[in-house]
């Protein structure tokens, strides 16, 4: 590994390796207290962030690190100078570099320009870090991953594209049930497809809810995604059958509740839900952080 720009680029034992030093990183923490001793980590965010943030900054700090927070007060990425002089004078003081962008496009750029390790901590296309917490969250609940069933219900996104790509790493069986036109995005589709092809997975995608029948979680998102002008009005209708309910767990037997966060309550799922029994969101929240500890880790000391 020399970057985490997403998950596809993993192989399943490399995946794995992260998960399994993510969980010793969380059961002791004072082992690995100095990891990251004398290095330095800047974060470039072009979005807002609670999880992201706090979760990088106090996680470098527990590896011995040191982390410099810079926004857009310091000029946009690529406007004020070139996604490349910015990625080439960053290598010249820090040891690796998080950032949180817009486009996809971006995290490459950095990654190709610059001459440390680069962490996607999210952009348009992935969201690595979120779906290596997950998957962190499930192995500790269920164990082996390859007989973990997972749903993924809503609007298809950035964080469907990483769970897909990394339970089809996994050989995990994966569906997505999405309204007609907001599947994900079929070349990422199709590259998940293989994978899970090559790994023994399975990637189902369909409209219709009753596929939650027999699986282990559900996971859903914001109906509308950070940066989207559509209205929740125009897309209630549509949308309205894909609300996590506790009824619709019931129904269908689903042990686990998932969502990335921030939610909004009431809309993609009911407070019932969110806080009921068998819902995972804060330990998907606390594992963020030994997740990404598990990455900083591996990319840097």
């Amino acid at each position: 590994m020399k970057h985490l720009l997403s998950l596809k680029e993993l192989s399943q034992s490399q995946l794995l390796a992260l998960l399994e030093l993510a969980k010793k990183i969380k059961a002791a923490p004072e082992e690995y207290r100095t990891a990251l001793d004398g290095k330095s980590v800047v974060m470039l965010f072009e979005k807002p962030s609670l999880r992201t943030r706090v979760s990088f900054d106090i996680g470098i700090n527990k590896l011995g690190g040191h982390c410099v927070y810079m926004d857009q007060q310091n000029g946009a990425l690529g406007k004020r100078e070139s996604v490349a002089d910015f990625a080439g004078n960053i290598s010249q003081w820090a040891d690796g570099i998080v950032a949180r962008t817009f486009s996809h496009v971006t995290v490459e750029e950095l990654a190709e320009y610059g001459s440390v390790p680069v962490i996607n901590a999210l952009s348009d296309l992935y969201h690595p870090c979120q779906a290596l917490a997950d998957f962190l969250t499930l192995y500790e609940n269920e164990g082996d991953l390859k007989n973990v069933k997972l749903a993924y219900m809503g609007d298809g996104n950035n964080v469907t594209h990483s769970l897909m790509l990394g339970a089809a790493v996994l050989g995990m069986q994966m569906t997505v049930i999405c309204p007609e036109g907001h599947f994900p995005d079929g070349f990422v589709v199709t590259q998940a497809q293989q994978l899970a092809a090559a790994y023994g997975g399975s990637l189902l995608l369909t409209s219709d809810v009753a596929a939650l029948e027999e699986v282990d979680a559900v996971y859903t998102d914001t109906w509308i995604s950070m940066g989207d002008s559509t209205k929740l009005s125009d897309i209630a209708a549509k949308f309205g059958q894909y609300q996590v309910t506790r009824e619709l767990m019931d129904k269908y037997q689903v042990k686990y509740f998932m969502h990335c966060l921030p939610a909004h309550r009431g809309v993609e799922v009911t407070n019932e839900v969110m806080d009921g029994e068998g819902s995972l969101i804060l330990q998907q929240a606390q594992n963020r952080m030994h997740a990404q500890n598990a990455v900083l880790v591996t990319l840097l000391s």
